[in-house]
């Protein structure tokens, strides 16, 4: 299990919080200091079953410079929102949670966490 942080972000650290009071085995990347690649960011996309502006924090001053809202939501401007993610990776909802079947979680919640921890 892998949980991509913003160590300054208080739903990272409840994230982190929850995982060592289960005694979970689990590897932190700290992602704007460990920045995804592209190829990354499209595995973890397919992993949680979501597209890139699902994950976007769109309310980020990067996003406002690159006038995301405007940005167009479909197949053919796929790449150029994850080129965004990796180029921005503040952009990057989190925390995410790979989880060991393959799949992942954007763990927000406390039950987002817990769902992570069940999928072994």
């Amino acid at each position: 299990m892998e949980i991509w942080i913003n160590p300054a972000c208080s739903k990272c650290r409840s994230a982190i919080s929850l995982l060592d009071a289960e005694g979970a085995e689990y590897t932190v990347r700290r992602y704007l200091e460990d920045v995804p690649s592209e190829d990354e960011i499209r595995e973890v996309l397919d992993r949680l079953g979501l597209e890139p502006w699902d994950i976007t924090r769109t309310q980020e001053a990067a996003a406002k410079e690159l006038g995301l809202k405007e940005w167009a939501r479909d197949d053919s401007s796929r790449d150029r929102w994850i080129a965004a993610l990796a180029g921005h990776p503040k952009l990057i909802q989190r925390p995410i949670i790979t989880a060991d079947d393959g799949s992942a979680v954007v763990g927000r919640t406390e039950d987002a966490v817990r769902d992570a921890l069940a999928r072994k």
